[in-house]
């Protein structure tokens, strides 16, 4: 092009057209068979790249090319050599015009940095997306360290842009920003509260991808479906999404259920009210009636047994019932709460299990059952919890029991 670089001018001028005129015509027509030839090399060194990462990909094993395609690194590479062209003969086409020269080769250099973070991009989106495949990366937050990463590299291609329009070296321009470090920090404060956090989170195990948590303050309890440099994203068991920022899962407190998920069980802690009123000692008509039922007939009759023993080794007058040792309704309907949930299908034996009387209230006496289900599942587990208490609520009154219900007043 160093020769041609006049002809159409020379051509032009020979022709009786003015140099000025000439010198733009020329300028044009250089342009445009530069853009031409820029964009067939565009063309055919992107297809050239494509069947040839096409081709490994389908002879390799690995889904990490197939990735790197999916996410245009081949394309966006592919845009280095016409523009390489641009660069190399942008002066032989501006050689009249030295102003328009200076700016049409500064954009260049812009777009070659703009291409360069373009490309890094492509890459490092392809090495996240192959690690969130394997199950040991799938619920690291991989996000954040790609976001940091590519942050700091814009910073670098800013600064070098602003190095190319300034005329300053890169390495001055960088200094002299060094007074406005505090504005800078200012700017980026959620930024680098977030990469703090997001290392903390890593480092600690906090939270995975994967985990149900629960975040009053913010409204959130679901599973976490993504962690970022700036958010965490929740998915509600309603289906909605909610973003909290991440620095906030080292600032405030939140529940995570992993430890829940992954020991098997799942509590359940729920009472119900007994009045006080309904709470007697068992006389012998009333043991009677309780050894028909089967799952404290043995204990019962045992417990009974005991009892009569005592009292008649201790002399007990028994025409009071108060006096010496008795069983109660109370007790014995305890006991058959904790020989049903015994041999309840539904609850992990591996686990805590007791039914436990609680401190009296003004209502009654609470009588809680202490347990986990051996499902997990929300809606198996509180199928299993239903299915215990409508069994307790039913069987209460066989034991001469009655539950607290609060008696609202009628008005007129």
């Amino acid at each position: 092009m160093l020769n041609i670089r006049h002809y159409i001018y020379d051509l032009l001028v020979e022709r009786g057209v003015s140099e000025a005129t000439a010198q733009y015509l020329n300028m044009l027509a250089l342009l445009v068979g530069l853009l031409f030839i820029a964009l067939i090399i565009d063309y055919i060194t992107k297809r050239i790249l494509w069947k040839f990462s096409a081709s490994i990909a389908n002879r390799t094993k690995t889904n990490f090319d197939d990735i790197l395609i999916s996410n245009k690194l081949p394309r966006n590479v592919a845009h280095i050599v016409p523009l390489i062209i641009l660069i190399e003969f942008v002066p032989d086409v501006f050689s009249d015009f030295t102003y328009f020269e200076n700016i049409v080769e500064k954009t260049l250099k812009i777009i070659a940095i703009v291409l360069t973070l373009r490309i890094i991009r492509s890459f490092l989106n392809s090495v996240k997306d192959y690690l969130k495949t394997l199950p040991r990366y799938k619920d690291k937050p991989i996000d954040s360290y790609i976001q940091v990463f590519m942050i700091f590299a814009w910073i670098l291609g800013i600064f070098a842009i602003f190095s190319i329009l300034t005329g300053v070296t890169f390495l001055k321009f960088a200094i002299s920003l060094g007074t406005a470090s505090a504005v800078i920090l200012l700017i980026f404060k959620d930024t680098i509260l977030g990469f703090v956090a997001s290392i903390q989170v890593s480092i600690n195990d906090m939270v995975r991808i994967g985990d149900w948590i629960t975040f009053e303050k913010y409204g959130a309890d679901g599973d976490v479906v993504e962690i970022n440099l700036a958010t965490v994203k929740v998915q509600n068991w309603d289906k909605t999404i909610t973003t909290i920022p991440t620095y906030a899962l080292i600032s405030d407190s939140f529940k995570n259920w992993r430890g829940m998920m992954n020991s098997g069980g799942r509590r359940i802690k729920r009472s119900v009210i007994i009045k006080t009123s309904t709470i007697k000692f068992l006389t012998d008509s009333d043991i009677e009636r309780f050894k028909k039922i089967e799952l404290i007939k043995d204990y019962v009759e045992q417990r009974s047994k005991e009892i009569k023993k005592y009292n008649s080794e201790k002399g007990v007058d028994k025409s009071i019932l108060i006096n010496g040792r008795n069983l109660t309704n109370f007790g014995v309907f305890r006991k058959y709460l904790q020989t049903y949930m015994d041999n309840h299908s539904a609850i992990n034996k591996e686990m805590t299990l007791m039914v436990r009387q609680l401190e009296p209230t003004p209502q009654g006496i609470p009588m809680e059952i202490y347990a986990f289900s051996s499902d997990i599942r929300w809606q198996n587990y509180e199928y299993i919890i239903g299915d215990i208490f409508d069994h307790v609520l039913a069987s209460v009154k066989y034991f001469d029991l009655e539950i607290y219900e609060l008696a609202v007043a009628k008005t007129n």
